[in-house]
């Protein structure tokens, strides 16, 4: 058995990492869980937003599956996603975007990834009040992180047998932090003759993304820019509920569902676990566990081909643990 530390979230996180916990037993993927505390939930019953286990736990098992955690707008607590990764220097966001078949979605050939920067920008969190009406916040971009996330692109792009990387950037405007990202990222082209490496702005990336979203293969991007198109992407296939992400550093990976914790639902069975389980089957193939992978994707993709056995969120009549039971039965 191979352990895998599993932070269960907040709302409706318990019962999707519930759902994925039954998934994995049923198809003998040979995970075991260590189950530690992080998020709101957490803090009302502990005091604390990030149990003490959770660094001893990631430190042995180096890979992590999380369930959503509530973060407040404006005034509370700093987003626990963005602690994890950068106290864990998990400095590689990669979310596939691909279409479903069967789903009610605008495009039906939707097939790029991005891979987001995750340590730097204006997530970096270096911001401060000047005075009652005036606040500063500093966007931090430097060559070493800019370089790496580059050739993180790359090397996926060459691992995954894709032909294209496009950084996404405003250089025209932001010259020397965006500019530092871009020229940084294009240094690389030497490096990967077989990939061809173009570029776009941000702004207009999100045009063409909702005009001919099959132009692109590989996105590769800064923070905040990464996390808007992230859930463009994400719109383009039918909505969050149905997105993956990872979390990739050095020694440690985190995988996560990249929707909220939806309190609005939570412990009435009505949560879709289809984000949260392709994370998890983005975690097999990280722990070479790819026929595993493979069969649940089979399994999960059988599942959302029948309106019949759909959740609510995708037009289907299921709930948690019913569309649960239906992926077991698609074996």
């Amino acid at each position: 058995m191979t352990q895998v530390t599993l932070i269960q979230g907040d709302g409706i996180g318990p019962e999707i990492t519930k759902a994925v916990q039954e998934i994995f037993t049923a198809f003998d993927t040979g995970v075991s869980w260590d189950n530690v505390g992080a998020g709101l939930e957490h803090y009302e019953k502990t005091g604390k937003f990030i149990s003490d286990d959770l660094s001893t736990s990631l430190l042995k098992n180096k890979i992590a599956l999380k369930g959503p955690t509530t973060t407040p707008s404006g005034s509370g607590h700093r987003s626990i996603n963005v602690q994890i990764r950068q106290d864990y220097q998990l400095f590689a966001n990669i979310r596939p975007i691909q279409s479903i078949e069967g789903l009610n979605q605008k495009y039906s050939n939707v097939d790029f990834v991005i891979v987001r920067e995750n340590t730097e920008d204006l997530y970096k969190g270096i911001e401060y009040k000047v005075g009652e009406d005036v606040a500063h916040g500093i966007k931090l971009i430097t060559r070493s992180a800019s370089t790496r996330i580059g050739r993180s692109a790359c090397e996926y792009a060459k691992a995954n047998g894709r032909k294209k990387v496009t950084i996404v950037h405003k250089a025209n405007i932001m010259k020397h932090t965006d500019g530092l990202f871009l020229e940084s990222i294009q240094s690389l082209q030497s490096e990967y003759p077989d990939i061809e490496i173009n570029d776009i702005l941000i702004d207009n990336c999100c045009m063409q993304l909702v005009k001919n979203p099959s132009q692109f293969d590989v996105l590769v991007t800064e923070n905040l820019y990464g996390d808007i198109l992230s859930d463009l992407g994400a719109g383009l296939i039918g909505g969050l509920g149905l997105a993956s992400g990872a979390n990739i550093g050095s020694e440690l990976a985190v995988f996560e569902a990249v929707h909220g914790s939806a309190p609005d639902i939570a412990g009435q069975g009505k949560a879709n676990p289809t984000a949260l389980l392709m994370s998890g089957l983005q975690m097999l193939r990280h722990m070479n566990k790819t026929e595993q992978a493979n069969q649940i994707h089979h399994a999960l993709m059988k599942t959302l081909l029948d309106p019949k056995t759909r959740t609510g969120d995708v037009g289907g009549p299921l709930g948690t643990t019913e569309f649960t039971k239906a992926i077991i039965a698609n074996r």
